[in-house]
């Protein structure tokens, strides 16, 4: 009810429009003229509820963004025909529902709360969109409309509402997870506050890489050590994992010894600089880093005393770019059928950079630092895109993508920094 008397004193605050006048301007002819009305926040209930109806969508509108406007004229405009009135209704009445109970006898309340539970079901996203992220977080959300939006079909709707609303329970994320929830639904829940272990069991035992991704680089999220082991054995082939995987504040001498047989140089040497490693185990992470570094070494130089694959390819590459045939759709298709040589070689033909810079650029893991490289080549962003999740497995949340142009977001000085950052290389601009 608190809500509902601010609301009523915002009103009394407000210097009443004349009647006469208000009556006058919204039988006006002139839309201007009606809007005035609507939007004024000391206009009559009957002359708001009048406007209601009006036939320009923009003085609905207005009608709707308003709060003076009573609550029966709010009945008829949830169900208007025009999307940006309904928009602009759930607006206010996001603002006005934390609090409301549909058990409350108060005639007010329950006409809101009535307004809201149509806008909840409403056909466009957009509408259902501005309620949920108007209630993600509020703690006296009607708890009926959390459930809805929850359990909404489209992403932008439930991902705001799976993410951080207080009044979503273990019990009410496990039902979720168990009717098989939309696409992204297992990501929201695994970036919220505190993920549960029994919520964080559930997630990691799914197929959903990028929920899995998502819990891994959750800090708070309480993942057990024996579910860790297991997701570490499925690692290897999972490179969206390795960096999060690394970074865990808390890993067992074993979980680390296991990592290091595996991960990329960069993140093996990050394991070997974690300070809650005893020292047993941290001669034994010593060992395989110098092993594999020996192994590594010793690869290399039978490649070089035997045929180099990769200069057969550069020199396929090469002959393409001469013939016009090297663009965005041949990095493309190979990015898709993962010939990670064909792409070096094209960004070492295409960038004109040795392949020793592009090889450090792909290590480092960094998404400014593979679009500057993008940009370099001549590529496209979209390619750009392709790259860093392609190329170097960066996760979702990590990856870098245009702008609604499909223009490059940074700057050409910054994406030159970053070459030279990168790899040391004076760079001229792509």
């Amino acid at each position: 009810m608190m809500r509902f008397l601010q609301r009523a004193l915002r009103k009394q605050r407000v210097a009443p429009i004349a009647y006469d006048d208000a009556k006058r301007l919204s039988q006006s002819g002139n839309p201007a003229e009606r809007r005035r009305v609507a939007t004024h926040g000391g206009a009559r209930p009957e002359v708001l509820y009048y406007l209601a109806v009006d036939p320009d969508p923009t003085v609905r509108a207005a009608v709707a963004a308003n709060d003076a406007t009573p609550v029966q004229a709010d009945l008829l405009l949830a169900r208007d025909r025009d999307e940006a009135v309904r928009q602009d209704l759930a607006r206010k009445i996001g603002r006005l529902a934390p609090g409301l109970n549909a058990d409350e006898q108060d005639r007010l309340r329950r006409m809101t709360y009535e307004v809201l539970e149509i806008l909840v079901r409403d056909q466009v996203v957009k509408v259902r969109q501005i309620i949920a992220e108007a209630l993600k977080d509020v703690t006296d959300a009607p708890p009926e409309m959390i459930q809805l939006l929850a359990r909404d079909g489209d992403l932008a709707v439930a991902g705001p509402v799976l993410q951080f609303s207080p009044m979503l329970d273990d019990e009410d994320l496990l039902e979720i997870i168990a009717s098989t929830p939309i696409a992204g639904a297992l990501e929201a829940m695994a970036r919220r506050r505190d993920v549960s272990d029994g919520i964080a069991l559930a997630i990691a035992g799914s197929s959903d890489i990028a929920a899995v991704t998502a819990l891994l680089e959750n800090p708070s999220a309480q993942i057990r050590e024996e579910m860790l082991d297991k997701l570490i054995d499925r690692a290897r082939d999972v490179p969206p994992w390795h960096q999060p995987l690394v970074r865990r504040p808390k890993l067992s001498s074993s979980a680390i010894q296991k990592l290091a047989l595996f991960v990329a140089d960069n993140l093996l040497f990050a394991l070997r600089e974690r300070r809650d490693l005893d020292p047993a185990a941290a001669r034994a992470v010593e060992r395989i880093v110098l092993g594999r570094l020996a192994d590594e070494h010793l690869a290399a130089s039978d490649a070089q005393t035997s045929a180099d694959p990769f200069a057969a390819t550069l020199d396929r590459v090469r002959r393409q770019h001469d013939a016009g045939q090297l663009n965005d759709d041949s990095v493309t298709a190979a990015l898709r059928e993962s010939d990670r040589g064909y792409v070096r070689a094209a960004l070492v033909v295409r960038a004109d950079l040795p392949i020793d810079s592009i090889d450090k650029i792909i290590a480092a893991q960094s998404a400014k630092g593979l679009v500057s490289l993008a940009w370099r080549a001549g590529l496209a962003m979209r390619t750009a895109v392709l790259l860093q999740s392609g190329l170097a497995h960066l996760p979702p949340p990590s990856i870098i993508r245009g702008r609604e142009d499909g223009s490059y977001p940074l700057s050409p000085d910054a994406m030159r920094w970053q070459l030279d950052f990168l790899t040391g290389c004076g760079t001229t601009t792509g």
